[in-house]
């Protein structure tokens, strides 16, 4: 199965392929961008040792020079010290501003090669090829690129479209499974906030955490749709001016409950995971939703085998103040993304404090 999706933007609209045993004709699709004939792709060693000589392979098959730069696998690397090293091998490749970096890996390569990208030569091409669930359905897409600062995640970094998204599907069945069920809270949260069928699709499948448990039906459905919201979200407010916000769902919390625990204990879908289910108990709080609704969605993250309870160590105190780091912040006001409804969400900054020192409380474990 394939399918391709289209990004439309005022500048910069690009492409979403989706494609099994794609990814041994990127140089093909590369070769139909207009970009220049040196390539360095950007990856970690372990993907890098499954799928980088097939992606240098095809890339100089169409006559591009390729280089490589390996990063260290892991959060703890996504900083300005990597994107240094990134700039090195770029000066040393003598890439020019018709050069293209590509992100071969997970969302911690892709937002660093972004970042790098949008910065380097004050801009030259960016092509994503993800590695990674969470990294398909929602790193990829939407040119948000950036790396941590040691006081908050993502704080650094700038809007950056790719020329071309590439998503082999196959590449999925070298991912571990707490990495695939990671990914699964980003496809949940599309469920929750754009997409009432994918929702319903996903409580209705027998089993949803593990790659073994999905046909490959089930598997491109849950890509497409989850890459398409992305992109009808994106192709409305390309800099999160407005409704793009809602793409945030469970990011508030769950970001500061990552920073907190200095991003050893929880990957990101699995922080995620605790920010929905924290966002929908304060929802119910506030009478936006129903006990009903809060009820399905926790059932179905369970049912992923992600985590809903934040760990006991952490303190209400500790992790209200760290919202305050929060990207969202408007006027010293925390913006949280809380449902209505399966499939449609609202901005809201009217949250009391006691609501959310309630909320986290019941949720400590």
């Amino acid at each position: 199965m394939a399918s391709i999706i289209s990004v439309n933007l005022p500048e910069n609209s690009y492409s979403i392929h989706i494609n099994a045993g794609g990814l041994n004709n990127i140089g093909e699709k590369a070769s139909h961008l207009a970009i220049g004939k040196k390539i360095l792709v950007v990856s970690n060693p372990e993907i890098f040792d499954y799928y980088g000589q097939i992606t240098i392979d095809s890339l100089q098959n169409q006559g591009f020079e390729v280089n490589y730069h390996l990063i260290p696998a892991g959060e703890n690397y996504k900083n300005l010290e990597s994107i240094a090293q990134i700039y090195d091998t770029a000066l040393k490749c003598r890439l020019e501003r018709n050069s293209t970096l590509m992100a071969l890996g997970g969302g911690v390569v892709g937002d660093m090669t972004g970042f790098a990208a949008a910065t380097w030569l004050r801009g030259i091409n960016f092509v994503q090829i993800p590695t990674s669930l969470l990294a398909m359905v929602d790193a990829s897409v939407g040119g948000k690129t950036g790396v941590n600062h040691p006081q908050g995640k993502n704080l650094i970094g700038a809007f950056y479209q790719p020329k071309l998204v590439l998503i082999d599907p196959s590449v999925l069945k070298t991912l571990p499974e707490r990495e695939f069920r990671a990914g699964m809270a980003e496809v949940i949260k599309y469920g929750v906030i754009w997409d009432k069928n994918l929702f319903e699709a996903l409580e209705s499948a027998q089993s949803i955490d593990s790659l073994n448990n999905f046909d490959e039906a089930l598997l491109n459905d849950i890509l497409t749709r989850s890459c398409q919201a992305k992109a009808d979200v994106v192709g409305q407010d390309e800099k999160e001016s407005g409704i793009r916000a809602i793409l945030n769902y469970g990011h508030t919390i769950g970001h500061a409950i990552e920073s907190l625990t200095n991003y050893e204990t929880f990957v990101h879908g699995e922080a995620v995971a605790i920010g929905m289910v924290a966002a929908g108990r304060v929802a119910v709080k506030m009478r936006l939703w129903t006990e009903n609704e809060a009820h399905r969605q926790d059932e179905l993250i369970a049912k992923t085998g992600l985590p809903t309870t934040i760990p006991h160590y952490l303190k209400v105190e500790e992790i209200i103040d760290h919202l305050q780091m929060d990207k969202k912040v408007k006027d010293g006001k925390v913006r949280f993304i809380l449902p209505e409804a399966i499939g449609k969400v609202q901005i809201c900054d009217r949250i009391s404090s006691e609501i959310l020192s309630e909320t986290l409380s019941i949720l400590i474990n």
